[in-house]
């Protein structure tokens, strides 16, 4: 049985977030934990990590029927930066720095909330805009 489309590509969606959620993870305990970098830099350089490995997963695999069809991907990319990237960085430094800065909240905690905060901003944002039909 086929699944909806629109199903198939938000289980597609998160898929792709579970696993930049686990890069998001592993360069913030790699950053924070073993290089003692400030938590709110950490946090933003994780981000960034795991923005562009799910570009580059969404790009292939999830919206793949929509960038097929078209070029552009370096537009796409920035479009993505600036709607995702931007959504998560700053939901992420605002949620961390309440939650391990104000409530002391373990920072990797922390951090799984905050990425849990954005998650329905960031698919709006690559669906209707960064890999929308209209976009390339």
């Amino acid at each position: 049985m086929k699944l909806p489309a629109l199903l198939e590509r938000w289980l597609k969606f998160s898929t792709v977030g579970i696993i930049g959620i686990g890069v998001q993870l592993g360069v913030l305990a790699i950053l924070r934990g073993l290089f003692g970098m400030q938590y709110l830099v950490a946090t933003a350089l994780a981000v960034e990590a795991a923005v562009l490995h799910n570009f580059v997963w969404h790009e292939r695999w999830t919206w793949r029927d929509r960038t097929a069809a078209t070029s552009g991907a370096l537009g796409r990319l920035a479009r993505f930066n600036l709607t995702t990237g931007l959504v998560s960085l700053v939901v992420n430094l605002l949620f961390m720095r309440m939650l391990v800065g104000w409530l002391h909240i373990q920072y990797l905690l922390a951090n799984l909330m905050s990425i849990a905060a954005g998650t329905a901003a960031n698919y709006l944002c690559a669906d209707l805009w960064v890999f929308s039909k209209q976009s390339g």
